[in-house]
């Protein structure tokens, strides 16, 4: 399927685009953001132990750790 470009549209096939994608969005089921940010919370809270960005990188295990000092004389 080509790319579409806005700008290449007659302002009535904007305008279906337009209704098409707020009849989409209409459909959609939404949630309150005080529930979702608390189990977004709570889902990163439990995985915190598990997260290397968190806990770190075990030395022995640590692909990007430095082999060797650098010299220059």
């Amino acid at each position: 399927m080509p790319a579409l470009h806005i700008e290449d549209l007659s302002e009535k096939e904007k305008l279906k685009l337009e209704v098409e994608q707020l009849r989409k969005e209409v459909k959609l089921q939404r949630q309150q953001v005080s529930k979702c940010s608390e189990e977004i919370k709570n889902y990163i809270e439990e995985r915190s132990g598990d997260d290397p960005l968190v806990k770190g990188i075990p030395e022995d295990k640590n692909p990007f750790k430095e082999k060797g000092s650098c010299v220059i004389s």
